[in-house]
């Protein structure tokens, strides 16, 4: 019987289709797939929160709820911060709930987000 280092050495050897004909032989034989077994969920099954590690949001969405009373002060925000002209800034701020810049960094969305809230809009980062 060869040794799993050996194994793996005669492995490397053979070609691509001799790898998928023995894959698909070792499925057969043990009535398993192997696309079963890398889509498996992870020990400890998922929502349980035991090791698993929160990654920190990186990119934020800045999305405009509501104008507020000041309607006017928002659009002349909503321009500066995305270029847009007067009318699809209008537009764009007519229509909230909508997105003003998404994929920002947390900088960006918090000065974002405070300079809307000071015109009189409220806002929410997602």
């Amino acid at each position: 019987m060869t040794t799993t280092p050996e194994w793996i050495e005669d492995l490397k050897t053979i070609s691509v289709l001799e790898h998928t004909e023995r894959i698909k032989a070792l499925e057969e034989a043990f009535g398993v797939s192997a696309t079963a077994v890398a889509a498996a969920p992870p020990v400890g099954g998922a929502g349980d929160g035991a090791g698993e590690e929160v990654e920190e949001q990186s990119a934020f969405d800045v999305v405009l709820t509501g104008p507020g009373d000041k309607k006017i002060q928002v659009i002349k925000v909503v321009r500066a911060a995305t270029g847009l002209g007067l009318k699809e800034a209008k537009a764009l701020v007519d229509e909230a709930p909508k997105a003003i810049k998404e994929g920002v960094d947390k900088a960006e969305a918090d000065k974002l987000k405070a300079d809307l809230e000071e015109a009189g809009g409220t806002v929410e980062l997602k």
